[in-house]
């Protein structure tokens, strides 16, 4: 047992039930200058012309107030978050301002009177939850942060009204002070954690040491950011939910304990094999209660835990009893920890492997844990909502989640009429049970802000959203004002790249594919839910939009972003055009046509470079600035280069599953793939002969492997160039040309 090998704590530990972080117990002098330092960092010395007051709570849910006093703005709420929102309101609706990852529009004058508030304003929400953030955000996107863009993002969570993020920076430091008291080795546990960009598959027990070995001082660094994290978060009126013990364990673990029951498992994806320790060990509830206490000292703890034990991992039976009693083991792992413990589980594994979980399985696993005792996510309602196919969870409360966003892509995409309707539709059907909260669960962020800005638009209203009068009021907070050709454009885009359809997720460009002559390869789907031609004229309104709006930095990220998607969707008409080309044998057609291709990718990399948005500069500039020595520098950079490229190791089945349009990987990677692609055509033309394609795939993998494992050349990490000058010229190039022979959706 555990408990026979040395495993103890130090007699200063403060056990949970004595560190409990609970918002109620936030004073009010802590809860104001937590709001007071988020206006301040926005604000700047505006802050003086606010007031921060307090306000109970609306029947027990979140509520905030704004008017206007002696020319001043007063703002209450009973939380920091809730003050935070009436913030976001003013700036929202009174001042036309807007702050959002991709675009900011917020102009303070130190000496400007503020805009006043008619009428008192009073918003109650009617969700308990406001849930934030999957696993996978925290490498598709977090990877490589510190604590000034964790401040900034925790800031937007309560502008936003997000009241429960899952926070598991640092858990990595929890568990190696946890194996390292039960006498495992460094060099043991070197094989067991993975490296920074691969946190997330590790924790949900996919892979082990990819990426590694990992850092002390990456554990040790980020136990201190972590700490920075939760204590900020719980400022703001925020409940944490903290990580839970999901039965992985390193593969020495029998070494160590000969006789526990660990099951071997493969996430089929290229990666060796993991060890799942059966909940049914005496062992596993053991490891969890010694894995709670050790986070509890050092992080504290809100009572909320995730866990989720067989992620795109089939489960050892399918006996819905077996299965009841793998669940009551792993909530009473939590509850032994922490009496008041609860158990939020995302709910992917019943939309990713719905031939294991029908009806008698899922319930089986959720009715072994007490209804007030756990938490349902339904990851992708907007995509397919479970709990219309699970009794709403069979009285769990949970809650309805966008996901949008896979693998960090970037692609202009969304539900945009289903996102506006869903969560209320949900909330007020008979048959929706416990829902108590809204979220955000995508799996990368940083694109496509209208998705998110409107999403979390229902925190603080109850019908059904307008989207097309929503679409006004997000226009004149990004733009400044609700240009005509502006609201045009965005019915367009909302009819086009946004009316979601029945794609799982956003089409990506052929450019980004490993070359090939098909339309599309196993991660790049290029189906498009729109007919191509019709997002034309939304590129033309926004080329007419007032100047104005134009120096905007909203705009600029927008008209950045759509002629992005027009030339990455004018990519599969030439290559449908150099394919037929080198099948005809028209050697001077095929060079024009691939000249021409390669010249597309270079010129949407010098568009992107004009943005901060679409740097990979700063996301390998950011990697190695972890690191203290030249060789974890090297550690890290291989980490980012490979998750948005190949993903695993040369054979990887998953390369280009978070494949990136950004400046510096178009032309350094995905041009140079293409360009070695055309060579090999052009020579076998030119010989008569027919390419060995199987080999081109072997070589090619090898040379992004060594691309991956490169590490000489610095990229940009400052935008450079115009936005506007850029755009402004690839529109005069491109528009004719892809109005005249832009391809049909496949």
């Amino acid at each position: 047992m555990i408990s026979r090998n040395c495993f103890f704590f130090l007699s200063g530990w403060i056990l949970l039930s004595q560190t409990g972080y609970a918002q109620e117990h936030t004073s009010w002098a802590t809860t104001q200058r937590s709001a007071e330092g988020l206006l301040r960092r926005i604000a700047g010395k505006q802050i003086s012309n606010f007031i921060i007051e307090p306000l109970s709570a609306d029947a027990g849910k979140d509520a905030f107030e704004l008017e206007s006093r002696k020319n001043k703005i007063v703002l209450r709420g009973n939380n920091g978050l809730a003050i935070a929102s009436a913030f976001n309101y003013y700036l929202n609706e009174y001042c036309h301002y807007q702050i959002t990852w991709n675009g900011e529009n917020v102009d303070f004058y130190p000496d400007e009177r503020l805009p006043a508030i008619p009428e008192k304003v009073h918003k109650a929400t009617s969700y308990d939850y406001r849930y934030y953030l999957n696993y996978c955000t925290f490498n598709y996107s977090m990877s490589w942060w510190d604590w000034p863009r964790w401040e900034k993002e925790i800031d937007w969570m309560a502008l936003h009204g997000i009241n429960m993020p899952l926070a598991i920076t640092g858990e990595e430091y929890t568990w190696y002070t946890v194996y390292k008291q039960m006498g495992f080795t460094d060099e043991e546990l070197g094989a067991f954690f993975s490296g920074p960009a691969y946190f997330a598959w590790s924790w949900m027990g996919n892979l082990d040491g990819w990426g590694g070995p990992l850092p002390l001082s990456w554990m040790q660094s980020h136990a201190e950011l972590q700490k920075k994290i939760v204590a900020r978060e719980r400022e703001l009126g925020m409940t944490p939910v903290l990580p839970a013990f999901t039965g992985h364990v390193p593969a020495s673990f029998k070494k160590h304990f000969p006789n526990a029951q660990c099951k071997q498992t493969n996430w089929k994806n290229g990666f060796a094999d993991t060890y799942i320790l059966d909940a049914a060990d005496p062992l596993f509830s053991e490891l969890g209660k010694k894995f709670l206490e050790a986070q509890t000292h050092l992080y504290g703890t809100d009572h909320l835990y995730s866990s989720d034990t067989f992620n795109e991992n089939e489960p050892p039976s399918d006996d819905p009893e077996a299965l009841a009693g793998l669940s009551r083991k792993i909530y009473e792992g939590m509850r032994d920890a922490d009496p008041q413990a609860v158990w939020v589980m995302q709910g992917w594994l019943f939309y990713s492997d719905r031939n294991f979980w029908k009806a008698p399985q899922i319930k089986a696993l959720l009715d072994a844990v007490p209804n007030d005792h756990m938490i349902l996510l339904d990851l992708a309602a907007e995509i397919e909502p479970i709990w219309k196919r699970t009794e709403a969870f069979y009285g769990k409360p949970w809650i309805w989640n966008m996901l949008h966003n896979f693998g960090g892509n970037i692609s202009m995409f969304g539900r945009m009429d289903e996102v506006a309707a869903g969560p209320v539709n949900a909330a007020h059907d008979p048959g929706a049970g416990k829902m108590k909260g809204i979220g955000l669960t995508m799996e990368g962020i940083e694109q496509n802000p209208v998705l998110y800005e409107l999403m979390m638009a229902h925190t603080w209203q109850d019908g059904v959203i307008d989207p097309d009068k929503w679409l006004v009021s997000y226009i004149t907070a990004r733009y400044g004002h609700p240009d005509k050709s502006a609201i045009k454009a965005w019915q367009i885009l909302r009819e086009t790249v946004y009316n979601g359809k029945e794609l799982r997720d956003g089409a990506e460009s052929i450019i980004t594919g490993r070359p090939t002559f098909s339309p599309s390869t196993t991660w790049t789907k290029t189906r498009l839910n729109y007919d191509p031609n019709a997002l034309l004229p939304a590129w033309d309104l926004f080329m007419d939009v007032s100047i104005s709006c134009r120096h905007h930095d909203g705009f600029q990220y927008d008209l950045a972003d759509l002629t992005r998607q027009v030339l990455a969707n004018y990519a599969g008409t030439l290559q449908e055009k150099w394919s037929r080309a080198y099948r005809e044998k028209d050697v001077q057609g095929f060079t024009e046509l691939s000249n021409r291709f390669v010249e597309l990718i270079e010129d949407m990399d010098e568009l992107l470079g004009t943005r901060k948005d679409f740097l990979l500069g700063t996301w390998l500039s950011e990697a190695r600035r972890w690191g203290t020595t030249p060789e974890q520098k090297d550690l890290y950079e291989r980490n980012a280069r490979d998750l948005i490229t190949l993903w695993g190791d040369v054979h990887s089945p998953l390369h280009e599953y978070s494949c990136r349009q950004w400046s510096g990987l178009l032309n350094d990677f995905y041009a140079k793939r293409w360009q070695k692609f055309f060579t090999l055509l052009l020579e076998n033309m030119d010989a008569g002969s027919h390419p060995d394609l199987d080999d081109f795939e072997k070589r090619i993998s090898e040379w992004e492997w060594r691309w991956v494992n490169s590490h000489n050349k610095e990229f940009p990490t400052q935008a450079s160039g115009k936005t506007l000058a850029v755009a402004d010229r690839l529109y005069s190039k491109y528009r004719k040309i892809i109005g005249k022979d832009m391809y049909k959706p496949h």
